[in-house]
C-alpha cells in the first residue's frame, strides 16, 4: 500500500516551499480570448490561475498564459475556454515562468500541452524542468550529418537517405497520406526515443495513434503530446515547445532522439491567431511576420549535439493549402530544413501508396551520408520515373514513337517494377541495408 504514495512522498521531499507573498491580478477586460489582468506584473510565458467562483478557490479553475502588455496591463489568453469568466475575477500566478517539465518520468506516457497525462495512468512524476525556448548553442556547437537514418521505409531508405539529426520536412495537401507516413515511421525508424507532437489534429487519430503505439516494447522509448484542433491556440503552441524541450532534455543526455511534429502549418496557424488577436498585421496571405518566425525557431532547436553526442532527428509534416506548393508555410519549412518528401494526389489517386513524388523530393545531406554507387543507382531511379512522368500523356495516347528516347524507353519497360519498388503498405517495415540492396538488384549493372 505505502508503494502507492512512494512517488507522492518523493515529490513532497524533492519540493521547495515558496515563502514569497502571493501576488494576484483582476481581469479587467476580455475581447475575442483575450483578457487584460491589472495589478500584476509578470513575464511573458508566466501560467496564471483564474478564480471563477465567488469564494476565489483557485483550484479546479483555467489556465492563462500570459502573452504581451499594453498600457499598463497585462494581456493573456485562457489554455481553454472563456465560459463563466467575469470582470474581477482574481489572477494568480503559478508554476515558473518560462519554464516546462521534463524527464524519464514522460516515456511510456501520452500527456496534453502543460504536459498533464491523458492516459489515464495518473500523474507524471517529473523532476526537470527545460526552458520553453530552448538553451540556445552557437552554430558551431552543432555537429554536422554523418550517419544515416533508417525510417523503415524503402522509398525514403533507398531514393532520399536521410541522415541522423536532419530535419525533414513532409509536403502534401489534406487526405494525401502524411499521417499514414509518419506512422509507417515511428513503426519501423530506429531511434532509443521517439517523441511525438500531435499539434492541431483530430482528437479521433489522437486517440488511434496511442492505440497502436503506446503499446508493447514501443511504449517505453515513446512519447506522446497531444493537442488536438479545438484547443486555444497558446495550448498548441505549448504542446509542439514541450514535444521540442523534451527531445533537447533527452538529446542533452546523449540520446538519439525522433521528433516528430504532425504539424507545423497547425502550429504556425495557431501562432497567426495571437499575433493578429495583438494587433500584428498581416503580411504573406495573412501570416504575420512573427508567425513564420515560430516555425523557423522551432525547427531550428532540431539537430546534432556535439557537446553531449546526442541527436535529434526532426520530422515534421506540412500542410499545403489547396495543394499549393507556394504557401508561405510551406515555402519557409522548405527553406529551412535540410531535406523534403512531396507527396503527391496524383500519384494517391493511382493507388500509389505512400504516393511519395520521388522527383520532387530531396534529402540535402544524402551525399555525405551515402556510397558513389549508391548515389548512382538513386539518380537512375530519379531519372527513369521523371522521364515517365513528363511523357506520361503522350504514351498514353500512343503518340510516342518506340525508339525517339531510349531513357523513356526503359522507363516504359520497367514501370510496373519502378511503381512497385515505391509501394509499401502500412504495416510492412524494410530496414536501410535491405532498401539499397533492393535498389541495386532492380536497376542491375546499368546504374553503375
Amino acid at each position: 500500500m505505502l508503494k502507492l504514495f512512494e512517488p507522492l512522498l518523493d515529490d513532497l521531499a524533492a519540493a521547495q516551499p515558496d515563502f514569497s507573498p502571493h501576488r494576484y491580478g483582476l481581469v479587467a477586460a476580455c475581447d475575442g480570448g483575450l483578457i487584460e489582468v491589472s495589478g500584476l506584473s509578470v513575464p511573458v510565458g508566466a501560467l496564471c490561475r483564474i478564480a471563477h467562483g465567488p469564494h476565489k478557490d483557485f483550484r479546479g479553475e483555467p489556465l492563462a498564459e500570459v502573452i504581451g502588455f499594453r498600457n499598463g496591463r497585462t494581456l493573456m489568453m485562457l489554455l481553454g475556454d472563456t465560459v463563466l469568466l467575469r470582470p474581477g475575477s482574481r489572477v494568480r500566478p503559478e508554476g515558473h515562468p518560462g519554464m516546462l517539465p521534463v524527464g524519464e518520468a514522460f516515456l511510456g506516457r501520452a500527456v496534453d500541452g502543460e504536459g498533464h497525462p491523458i492516459d489515464g495512468l495518473g500523474p507524471v512524476h517529473f523532476r526537470d524542468e527545460w526552458p520553453a525556448g530552448g538553451i540556445r548553442t552557437g552554430a558551431l556547437d552543432r555537429a554536422p550529418v554523418r550517419q544515416p537514418f533508417d525510417t523503415g521505409v524503402r522509398a525514403l531508405n533507398a531514393l532520399t537517405t536521410f541522415g541522423v539529426g536532419q530535419r525533414i520536412g513532409v509536403m502534401a495537401g489534406s487526405g494525401v497520406g502524411k499521417s499514414v507516413l509518419l506512422d509507417m515511421i515511428a513503426t519501423g525508424a530506429e531511434a532509443e526515443i521517439v517523441i511525438v507532437g500531435l499539434i492541431g489534429e483530430r482528437a479521433r487519430e489522437v486517440s488511434d495513434f496511442v492505440e497502436r503505439h503506446m503499446a508493447g516494447a514501443k511504449r517505453a522509448r515513446t512519447v506522446v503530446v497531444a493537442v488536438p484542433a479545438a484547443h486555444a491556440p497558446n495550448l498548441r503552441i505549448r504542446g509542439a515547445l514541450l514535444a521540442t524541450s523534451l527531445a533537447e532534455h533527452f538529446r542533452a543526455h546523449g540520446r538519439k532522439v525522433l521528433l516528430i511534429m504532425d504539424s507545423l502549418t497547425r502550429v504556425a496557424h495557431a501562432a497567426r491567431e495571437i499575433a493578429l488577436l495583438l494587433g500584428e498585421p498581416g503580411a504573406a496571405r495573412g501570416y504575420p511576420p512573427s508567425a513564420l518566425a515560430t516555425i523557423t525557431k522551432l525547427v531550428e532547436r532540431a539537430g546534432n549535439s556535439a557537446a553531449s553526442g546526442g541527436s535529434i532527428t526532426g520530422l515534421y509534416t506540412v500542410l499545403a493549402d489547396g495543394d499549393n506548393q507556394d504557401d508561405p508555410v510551406v515555402d519557409t519549412a522548405r527553406s529551412i530544413l535540410d531535406g523534403h518528401v512531396v507527396l503527391s494526389r496524383d500519384l494517391a489517386q493511382r493507388g500509389q501508396y505512400p504516393a511519395i513524388d520521388i522527383a520532387a523530393s530531396l534529402s540535402r545531406v544524402m551525399s555525405d551520408i551515402t556510397e558513389p554507387a549508391h548515389q548512382r543507382a538513386a539518380r537512375t531511379f530519379r531519372a527513369l520515373v521523371a522521364s515517365y512522368e513528363a511523357n506520361r500523356d503522350l504514351v498514353l495516347m500512343g503518340a510516342y514513337r518506340a525508339g525517339a528516347d531510349p531513357l523513356l524507353d526503359r522507363a516504359i519497360a520497367m514501370q510496373d517494377p519502378l511503381r512497385g519498388f515505391l509501394t509499401q503498405t502500412q504495416g510492412d517495415v524494410v530496414p536501410l541495408p535491405a532498401s539499397i540492396a533492393a535498389l541495386t538488384e532492380l536497376l542491375g549493372d546499368a546504374a553503375a
